[in-house]
């Protein structure tokens, strides 16, 4: 069965174009022109990721994406913005989507996203294939949680904690911490946080890694504790405890 795609975007060329695109690439697509609609088309045939504009009339997409975080829908959402700013992608990311694409945009860069996004949600085969030195398939009793420099993650539940205190992170949130916390004290380049995460390098060029470490160290950090991720210039991040 093809895999579901329900896209919303405002402006009727994109909107066109993309669909067309994506159809030829071999999913199923339901487009719509504004975020009611997009609503009204997840709650009754719910797709298996959403593309959402970030910019529409009346319910924009950071608003559908809040509402269905809301109602505890985990679809993937991938946002389409024309805003560059670091603070404009912080909040799409604060209302729950997954990844973002900056218009204007290469739909190969689109078609990548989508495929990182939706293996996220596939099943994983037990055998040596992905991860970070092996695919675990469903988390064994003693890989359901990891710890490293005071963090806790339950890999089966999908929550992680500081000391007491719970995290709320998003998916991409959740699996760059994981990464992280499993190589705690290794210095992990870009290039290889790309791979493992998006399934795909973006270039020297992309932000996107940086956004997503600064906003999950939003998270992490509390006033007199130690900065848990650390950048290591023109290498990578790195995790630990100072």
């Amino acid at each position: 069965m093809p895999q579901t795609v329900l896209l919303a975007e405002d402006d009727r060329a994109i909107r066109h174009a993309l669909e067309r695109a994506l159809t030829l690439e071999g999913y199923e697509v339901t487009a719509v022109a504004d975020g009611v609609e997009a609503l009204a088309q997840a709650h009754k045939t719910p797709p298996d990721v959403l593309v959402l504009d970030v910019m529409m009339p009346g319910i924009d997409g950071l608003q559908v994406c809040r509402v269905l975080r809301a109602e505890g829908d985990r679809t993937p959402i991938l946002m389409l913005t024309a805003l560059v700013e670091t603070a404009d992608r912080i909040a799409g990311l604060d209302a729950g989507a997954d990844d973002y694409v900056v218009k204007p945009f290469d739909v190969e860069e689109v078609f990548a996203r989508l495929r990182a996004l939706l293996r996220r949600i596939s099943p994983v085969p037990a055998g040596p294939a992905g991860g970070d030195g092996g695919g675990r398939g469903e988390p064994q009793a003693s890989d359901r949680q990891v710890e490293a420099a005071g963090l806790r993650m339950d890999l089966q539940a999908r929550r992680a904690w500081r000391g007491r205190r719970e995290l709320e992170l998003t998916r991409t949130e959740f699996e760059l911490l994981e990464l992280l916390v499993r190589n705690a004290g290794i210095v992990l380049d870009h290039s290889t946080i790309y791979d493992r995460i998006w399934g795909y390098d973006f270039g020297p060029g992309s932000k996107n890694l940086a956004v997503y470490v600064g906003y999950l160290r939003r998270k992490l950090d509390e006033p007199g504790a130690p900065q848990l991720i650390h950048t290591v210039r023109g290498v990578g991040y790195v995790l630990r405890e100072d």
